[in-house]
């Protein structure tokens, strides 16, 4: 059985595994990764799936301006570990993460994705056609509006907003180092 949960700071390490072993380092220089650098995801909206005590999966969202005035979250990196796949769990992860980020009074949410994909959600590229991701295909920046006319008017690049994360020591960045196991363990 699969449970969803809140992202815990221990999970931090087994989420890097997990993380390296779906998308692999590439996932690093994505234009949504470059503008979610730096940056702390947005408070109560980063899940992750564990089975039998091993995550196989998360999301998170992220603070960010679409155009001035118009706040919004990024969502990514949706991830399932490759053993774990076709198996519902991403989009369970999904439905957590849209219905979290409603209730806590967000009015939408972008994504850069397979509208294939995503459209079963909500997501197209209707209120997204005026925004942009620097380096990202402008076809797969993808929006859904948690409240109605939350995007209106939206136009321009996306820019991080949120809270700054800190500087993480040296040590913390070699205990990461090198860590690649196949399915992570979760606390």
């Amino acid at each position: 059985m699969v449970t969803i949960r809140l992202e815990r700071p221990i999970d931090e390490a087994a989420r890097e595994a997990l993380l390296n072993a779906a998308y692999g380092p590439a996932r690093h220089q994505k234009p949504s990764a470059r503008l979610r650098r730096g940056r702390l995801p947005a408070d109560g909206l980063s899940f992750v799936a564990i089975e039998r005590g091993r995550m196989v999966g998360t999301v998170r969202l992220w603070p960010v301006d679409a155009g001035s005035k118009h706040p919004a979250l990024l969502l990514g990196p949706l991830a399932v570990h490759p053993h774990a796949r076709n198996r519902g769990i991403g989009a369970a992860l999904m439905r957590r993460a849209l219905i979290a980020a409603s209730s806590l009074g967000h009015g939408a949410v972008l994504l850069v994705g397979d509208e294939a994909y995503y459209g079963r959600f909500g997501f197209s590229a209707v209120k997204s056609a005026t925004l942009a991701l620097t380096g990202a295909d402008p076809t797969r920046l993808l929006a859904r509006e948690l409240v109605p006319g939350a995007l209106d008017g939206a136009h321009g690049r996306l820019r991080a907003s949120g809270t700054r994360a800190s500087i993480p020591a040296l040590t913390t960045l070699r205990a990461f180092a090198g860590r690649h196991a196949p399915v992570p363990r979760a606390a």
